[in-house]
This record gives C-alpha cells, sequence and structure tokens, in this order.
C-alpha cells in the first residue's frame, strides 16, 4: 500500500461474495478510486476451482476463518462449526455453488417488514443483471451477467434415483428451482463456468483487477473505521506487519458477512452501548440492534448404507478423480458440486404457500461436514427448515480485532418450539423418501438415525445430537424503516454518514434457500443506490401487482 494512494473515493471491506461485486460495480466509473481490503489470502488453491475438491477445502484453515459457536443449550450444549470463507470470494469460494433464489414471496417480506423497495419486482432485474445463465435468458433469467449459472456436466446415478424417489413420495419434479415457481425436486444449477467454480472473485474481481482506478489488498485485517463528527473517514487495518490507516472520501462500505460485519462496527463503537462498555470500547453510536437478529439454517441428516459398491463418491480415488478434471476437460466427478440433487417441499405445518423444507442430496456419506470420514458406500439427505423463528446473536469475545467473535445462534430457542416441531418432521419427510422403492436396489442398513422407526421424541434426542448449520447465517446488521434496525433500505448505517453494510447480515428475515445468490443481488443493487443509478419506487408493495411478470426498474448501463 505504501506505493498506492492513501486516500481513495470508497473503501470496501471484504473480498466475499458482496465485496467482488461492489469492487466491479464501482470501478466500472474511471474517475473513482477503490480499495478492496481483505483479511484472507488468493484463491490459488486448485481445490477452489475443481467444485468436487471443496470436500478436500474441509478444514483448511487458510482459506477459513473456522468459527464455532458458543455452546448451544437446545443442542446437547454442543459448539457447532460454522465455516465462512477467508479468500478472495468469501464463501463463494467454499460453498456447494447450489445457485438458489429464494421464494418470490421472500422479498415481498422484506418489504413488509421495513425494507422498502426489496420487493420481488424490484430485486429481480438483479438477479438477471447478474446472471449468466447456460441455459439463456428469459423472464426469469439473465443471460449474459458475470455471474456464470450452469446445469451440472457430471451427475451421479444416485442423485437421479433421489429425484425418483422423492417423487414417488409424492413431491412433484421442478427443473428451475429460480423460476416462476420453486416447489417441487430436481438437479441443482451451479455457479459453474466450464466445470470450474465460478466465485465472485471469478465473476466480478478478475475483470476488475486491470482497472487502473483499482486496488486489492489481501492479508489485510481491518481494525475499526475511522470515525470524524459521525462521518466514517476511513479504516484502519494491519496489512503485512503494521497497522496502516486510509482515507475515503466518498464512502467506506462494510460486506464482511453476518460474523465481521457487526464484529466491526462494535470494534468502532457502533453498537450497543452496554457491549462496548464492557470490553472498554468508547461508544460513537448506541445502536443496540447491531449483532442481534441472527438467524440460520439448521440442518438434520439423514444417512444410509448403500448395498452397491463404487456408486457414491465415497470410494472414488482422488488421485483419479482429478486426473480425469484437469487433463480431459474439467469433466467427470471433479465437476460435481456433490450436493447434485435436492429440492423444496411444503410440509402439513407449513403456515403459507411457501415451501418450508429445503433437501441437499449427497451421494456419499457425509457426517460432522464431512469432518469424519465413515467406512464403505453410502448417500446422505440434508433437510433443513427454511423459516427458522429462533434468533441468535454476534457479540465481542474481546476488544482485540484479532479475536474471532462470539456467536450465540441459539438455535431451537423459540417460545413456541415450532422450529424442533419442523426438524422432527425434515428427519420424518427424509427417512419417507429413502424408503421408496426408487432406493429398493441400493439401500442398506441406515447410519444416522441408526433405525428408521425412532418415536418423535427419539428423534428429538437425534436431532438435538447430531443437528448441524447449512452454513446460512445472515440478518445481524438487519435493515429496516425502524430506530431499531441497522442500516436503512439504502443500506446505511444509522447514526454515521458515509458508512454502510452490504452483505448478508442486512437481511431482514432468512429466505427460503441458499444465500449466495441473494447476497450478490444486495451488492448489485447497492452498487446502483451509491451511484444514485436505482430508479425505483421505494413505497411500491408487490402486492399490488396483478401478475407474476417482473418490472424492470433498473438503469443496467
Amino acid at each position: 500500500m505504501s506505493e498506492s494512494p492513501t486516500t481513495y473515493d470508497y473503501i470496501i471491506v471484504g473480498a466475499g461474495s458482496a465485496g467482488c461485486v461492489l469492487a466491479n460495480r464501482l470501478s466500472e466509473d474511471p474517475d473513482v478510486r477503490v480499495l478492496l481490503l481483505e483479511a484472507g489470502g488468493r484463491d490459488w488453491n486448485p481445490f477452489i476451482h475443481m467444485p468436487a475438491g471443496l470436500a478436500k477445502l474441509v478444514g483448511r484453515k487458510g482459506i477459513n476463518w473456522d468459527y464455532n459457536t458458543a455452546p448451544e443449550a437446545q443442542l446437547d450444549n454442543r459448539q457447532l462449526w460454522w465455516p465462512r470463507g477467508k479468500v478472495l470470494g468469501g464463501s463463494s469460494s467454499i460453498n456447494a455453488m447450489c445457485y438458489i433464489r429464494g421464494a418470490h414471496a421472500d422479498y415481498d417480506e422484506w418489504a413488509a417488514l421495513g425494507a422498502q423497495g426489496w420487493h420481488w419486482d424490484a430485486v429481480l432485474p438483479y438477479f438477471k443483471r447478474s446472471e449468466g445463465n447456460s441455459r439463456g435468458g428469459d423472464t426469469w433469467h439473465g443471460g449474459n451477467g458475470p455471474l456464470s449459472v450452469s446445469d451440472l456436466r457430471y451427475v451421479n446415478p444416485l442423485s437421479q434415483v433421489f429425484i425418483d424417489a422423492a417423487q414417488q413420495a409424492g413431491f412433484s419434479p421442478n427443473a428451475d428451482f429460480n423460476g416462476a415457481n420453486q416447489l417441487g425436486v430436481g438437479l441443482y444449477q451451479v455457479t459453474q463456468r466450464d466445470g470450474m467454480r465460478c466465485s465472485t472473485a471469478v465473476a466480478y474481481l478478475e475483470p476488475a483487477k486491470a482497472r487502473a482506478n483499482f486496488t486489492l489488498e489481501t492479508g489485510a485485517l481491518v481494525q475499526r473505521v475511522l470515525i470524524e463528527g459521525g462521518r466514517a473517514v476511513g479504516v484502519a487495518c494491519r496489512l503485512r506487519g503494521r497497522e496502516v490507516q486510509v482515507r475515503a472520501t466518498r464512502e467506506v462500505l462494510l460486506s464482511g458477512g453476518a460474523i465481521n460485519s457487526p464484529q466491526l462496527l462494535m470494534l468502532s463503537g457502533i453498537g450497543p452501548a452496554q457491549e462496548l462498555r464492557r470490553h472498554g470500547i468508547g461508544v460513537t453510536v448506541d445502536v443496540a440492534g447491531v449483532g442481534a437478529n441472527l438467524q440460520d439454517h439448521l440442518d438434520v441428516s439423514t444417512l444410509q448404507h448403500c448395498t452397491q459398491d463404487h456408486v457414491s463418491y465415497d470410494r472414488a480415488s482422488e488421485v483419479g478423480t482429478a486426473y480425469r478434471y484437469f487433463l480431459h476437460g474439467h469433466s467427470g466427478p471433479g465437476s460435481s458440486n456433490l450436493a447434485e440433487a435436492g429440492g423444496f417441499v411444503r410440509s402439513h405445518l407449513a403456515p403459507d404457500a411457501r415451501p418450508d423444507i429445503q433437501f441437499h442430496f449427497i451421494p456419499a456419506m457425509l457426517d460432522d461436514h464431512g469432518r469424519h470420514r465413515l467406512k464403505g458406500d453410502g448417500y446422505t439427505v440434508h433437510a433443513c427448515f427454511l423459516r427458522p423463528r429462533s434468533r441468535g446473536r454476534i457479540t465481542l469475545a474481546s476488544a482485540n480485532p484479532a479475536d474471532k467473535a462470539r456467536i450465540e445462534a441459539n438455535y431451537l430457542s423459540d417460545a413456541e418450539g415450532f422450529d424442533l416441531k419442523m426438524m422432527v418432521e425434515c428427519a420424518k419427510v427424509s427417512r419417507e423418501v429413502f424408503a421408496q422403492k426408487a432406493f429398493d436396489p441400493y439401500r442398506g442398513a441406515p447410519i444416522f438415525p441408526t433405525r428408521n422407526d425412532l418415536s418423535d421424541d427419539e428423534l428429538v434426542a437425534f436431532i438435538r445430537a447430531k443437528a448441524e448449520t447449512v452454513y446460512h447465517p445472515v440478518g445481524s446488521c438487519r435493515m429496516g424503516s425502524d430506530d431499531a434496525s441497522v442500516v436503512d433500505p439504502e443500506l446505511r448505517v444509522r447514526g454515521v454518514d458515509a458508512l454502510r453494510v452490504i452483505d448478508a447480515s442486512v437481511m431482514p428475515a432468512l429466505i427460503g434457500g441458499n444465500t449466495n445468490a441473494p447476497t450478490i443481488m444486495i451488492a448489485e443493487r447497492a452498487s446502483d443506490l451509491i451511484r444514485g443509478k436505482l430508479r425505483s419506487d421505494a413505497g411500491r408493495s408487490s402486492e399490488a401487482r396483478q401478475d407474476a411478470r417482473p418490472v424492470v426498474d433498473v438503469v443496467t448501463a
């Protein structure tokens, strides 16, 4: 940085799913200088780019923040592992690449919760602008966006067995979870380009790197936002062994995600006053909502032995898979995202028309995030309740920026106990799918749970002992129109000028599905808000729509 200017127009903190988008879009203007700061390193690891290599990334601390929650009272006081990307591309460089937007009504719910201008009709154009779907553009999809979205090049036979079994269980087929209707089962489309992972570092950051007005620094741990006279004017960060300060003439943009963004706000004196004083941090702005409203999808996995050897991926040759992939045009099992099939179903407990359970099927035995390797061959279905009512929080462990934040997910803590009822339903529906005729030629002994006839009480005990995150934390810097929200609908931090939070932490409510595509959409829309290029009626409710056709209210050039 000593050879670069110490003053920029925009400073972006975090080169993850949102930060890479912002870096690209803002640096499109040659008259502004953009600095992107990332605590992790470059995305050089070849297993990042080979989709099936995600199994080899588990536990790689060099590219993973390697978080753990505080002991979870409703989950046998276990500390759940929360992997988050600490590398260019953030979690988009280590995730399973499933491209999912959520239900249309999820965004209408955001607007109803005070996020004016974020209803479905307003956000669809930004999903489309980001997307380069291999099937081409249409009413629901973009065909020319930077984020490549593709059909899988390779599908394990067991994935089709799962789809057949789910249909036998009464669930409808769906070839496009991001089209007119989310409901049904099928194969996921994935964020891949030519059989390789298409992270936001690949899609957005690579084109920006050659621009003279753009600077990227890795290994830069931002310690606090500099605030003068109620305005964010820069950041202090630890870079190459020393603390440096960098100034921003326009705005500071935080894109650290649901854990790091609220942590950085609190380290900068923005947060619950009592929490800040407890750690000796001066209170710049008392914002009680910082770190609150944390939400995540809890997941229960059902594992079954496979009677046919070498059908699953369990004993596939890693060397052979990599050889075929890298030397034969990114083909074969190496191009698999592992979570090839799945879908969205509506249980008898669903309060509205939206699906309330999501499946991810893995043609392998996956226990404890893949960290516990099991012998033999098998298959796994993950099932999660899509709209949990429990709320957690992010707090500080100390005033030291190098110390990890404290994560209190508070899973299954809702007063009505509805989340636990839904997790039992998730386990039951998973068991029902595995019992269908399509699995007859493959079905071996159950692994987890160890029996197929567990009572509800026994399933509760199983869930408390084995449930894990499915990697979708959001909401800890909630967007809204009330004074208790952390950011307003333009993502500006309340009480501080020239400071925004732009990442999954601003979601008012968890969407029904994987959160990577919505996070990218948030950054796309935020870039237009920042540049003043957005034309939208922020007060318009999509309840007034007369049909499902998208209303394009975006200036795209």
